[in-house]
């Protein structure tokens, strides 16, 4: 039988490294944002209301972003403190030899984190954590948000960037836009102006991935998959798309998309899992 998991075992923790590289990131490109808004071209000309609303949606936005980081992160989805001795083994179960425990089905082996994760998904490289049972709700949240603020951002610059390209020859507009750090070392753009183009082109490029991410997650959500399970074509845990919401995001799974510390409890433990044969016919 599995053994059981201490709760203080530390030698399954991930490393640090890419989460701290990641929050370097998010700091040059705010520092540069900054830069922009006070001593560059400045956002663009608002009203006191239009002020108003920019800056409430800036801070629901931020809430949001930093609550889902905090909840990503303390939220650990492996088997770490989770009794599995004694537990009926059954179909789907494994033996984890880098573990030296039974595993219960949807559950996998993150070599980065050396340690198994329930109802695995993948591996977060910019975090730093596998994605799992207790924390792909915050996985999402943080996608969605992360779009948000990106794109915010994004149209925030947007007319200071057009106003920028536009006194400039079509050439040195996309030299500017694609290698900036080319353009800044050789002379043929201002700091400003460099900042300006880097933290467009870096907003943008984030905003599209983050909504790639969150559509190819919604889609694995709305079929109760994982990411796993998506590569190897199964759907034994498909219980139609609204139980496959809940058995995600919990029973608040409309609200928990507008703030990340609304209690939702999932429906499960991370071990047994529903299967379509046992829900019977799948509702469409």
């Amino acid at each position: 039988m599995g053994q059981p998991w201490a709760v203080g075992r530390t030698e399954g923790a991930p490393g640090r490294l890419p989460l701290v590289l990641t929050a370097l990131w998010a700091a040059a490109v705010g520092l540069e944002l900054a830069y922009v808004l006070v001593l560059g071209p400045g956002p663009p000309p608002l009203g006191p209301l239009a002020r108003a609303l920019q800056l409430a949606l800036a801070a629901f936005q931020l809430l949001n972003l930093l609550g889902n980081v905090g909840l990503f992160l303390r939220s650990d989805p492996s088997i770490r403190g989770v009794m599995l001795a004694g537990r009926g083994l059954g179909q789907g179960w494994a033996y984890c030899y880098q573990c030296q425990s039974q595993v219960p089905p949807r559950s996998g082996h993150c070599s980065a984190c050396r340690i198994c994760i329930l109802r695995r998904d993948h591996h977060c490289r910019l975090l730093g954590r596998c994605v799992g049972f207790r924390n792909y709700r915050p996985f999402l949240c943080l996608l969605l948000h992360a779009a948000g603020v990106l794109l915010h951002v994004s149209v925030l610059l947007g007319p200071a960037l057009a106003a920028l390209l536009r006194a400039h020859a079509p050439l040195h507009t996309a030299a500017l836009l694609l290698l900036p750090w080319l353009m800044l070392l050789t002379g043929r753009v201002s700091l400003a102006q460099f900042a300006l183009a880097f933290v467009t082109d870096t907003c943008v490029a984030g905003a599209l991935l983050c909504a790639a991410g969150l559509l190819f997650h919604g889609m694995l959500l709305l079929r109760g998959q994982t990411t796993w399970e998506w590569a190897r074509g199964q759907h034994a845990y498909d219980l139609g798309p609204c139980r496959n919401l809940q058995a995600a995001l919990g029973p608040r799974w409309i609200l928990v998309w507008l703030w990340p510390f609304l209690a939702s409890p999932l429906p499960g433990d991370g071990i047994t899992f529903q299967t379509t044969a046992d829900a019977g016919p799948v509702a469409s």
